[in-house]
């Protein structure tokens, strides 16, 4: 799956504003497709989930953005076969440094040189977080909608990647609409519903004509 900006947000609860400026300073980027310019959309990843999740998580727990990129920085020159070390390592924080735990368990590795260890950013338990959301997220809901007095079923799906929804009435094949939010949705499917019963009647007509 690919998620947009909107999806972001809402999956890891960082604002826009966090997410373009570490976009624009190189440090996450979507690694899916970037903005190009006016109404393009930036397309993220479930590994870029993890890392940006990992930031805000370390970030909440005090380490300010200028000391994740010096810590990454360290990561980068000292372990350059790790690609992406927010989502692939381990880390644990006082606050104040940024210390990760390497493949011997024995060996811990203070990317800042202070503090002492008070707690740890499991992302074992992250990821399953993010995974637990994606699947909230595209879980599908069901309403019912009146049109000329009848009422009909239809199915919501969220669109992670243009954002908004698309939603279809099963009864009714073929019969499906888009909107930006819910409510436009269902508005949208109501007007896909009424134009569906009236090219059925017409193609009656011209059956019983012929």
């Amino acid at each position: 799956m690919n998620f947009n900006s909107k999806t972001v947000l809402k999956i890891t609860g960082l604002s826009f504003r966090q997410v373009d400026y570490w976009d624009r300073t190189h440090f996450i980027k979507p690694s899916v497709s970037e903005a190009s310019g006016y109404g393009s959309v930036r397309l993220y990843s479930f590994t870029d989930l993890i890392q940006l999740k990992v930031a805000k998580t370390l970030m909440d727990k005090g380490i300010s953005l200028q000391k994740i990129r010096k810590a990454l920085t360290y990561l980068k020159k000292h372990m350059p076969e790790i690609e992406k070390p927010l989502s692939e390592l381990k880390f644990l924080t006082d606050g104040e440094t940024i210390f990760v735990i390497t493949k011997d368990q024995k060996v811990i590795i203070d990317t800042l040189k202070s503090g002492q260890l008070v707690f740890s950013i499991a992302i074992g338990n992250i990821v399953e977080d993010l995974k637990g959301e994606v699947v909230a997220l595209q879980k599908e809901k069901k309403y019912s909608v009146t049109v000329k007095g009848k009422k009909y079923e239809v199915v919501l799906h969220p669109d992670t990647e243009d954002g908004g929804y698309w939603i279809e009435c099963p009864s009714l094949p073929g019969c499906s609409s888009q909107g930006d939010t819910i409510e436009e949705a269902l508005e949208m499917i109501k007007d896909s519903i009424e134009g569906h019963l009236k090219i059925v009647q017409e193609k009656k007509k011209v059956k019983k004509a012929s």
